[in-house]
């Protein structure tokens, strides 16, 4: 199967399109190796992914050639992913942030 469809069945991508802007892109290697969207994925490929959701690191187990539930997707791959980055947001209830605050934001984002 095509890794843009399959990226797509898993739910990795939104859209078939994107998945093959990304794959056309160089965001997304398999077995260590940058791949066309054309390139047939098979079971037991280590894909390596630039998602929206950030870098992914999959072991493919299983192919479908729709877009499943996301339930039934995350049983097409065993995820190695690492962690997201800590979010540097304010905590809750802590209301508008004063102009110290705004600047200390700004110094821990690099702006």
């Amino acid at each position: 199967m095509r890794i843009d469809r399959w990226l797509c069945a898993a739910r990795i991508y939104k859209s078939r399109s994107l998945a093959t802007q990304a794959c056309a892109g160089g965001r997304v290697k398999i077995n260590g190796q940058a791949v066309r969207p054309s390139h047939l994925v098979r079971v037991g490929d280590r894909v390596e992914a630039s998602a929206p959701r950030g870098p992914v690191v999959l072991d493919v187990k299983a192919i479908a050639e729709k877009r499943v539930s996301p339930a039934l997707a995350r049983a097409l791959y065993d995820d190695h992913s690492p962690p997201p980055p800590p979010r540097d947001e304010r905590p809750r209830g802590l209301g508008r942030p004063t102009k110290a605050d705004r600047r200390a934001l700004s110094r821990l984002r690099g702006l």
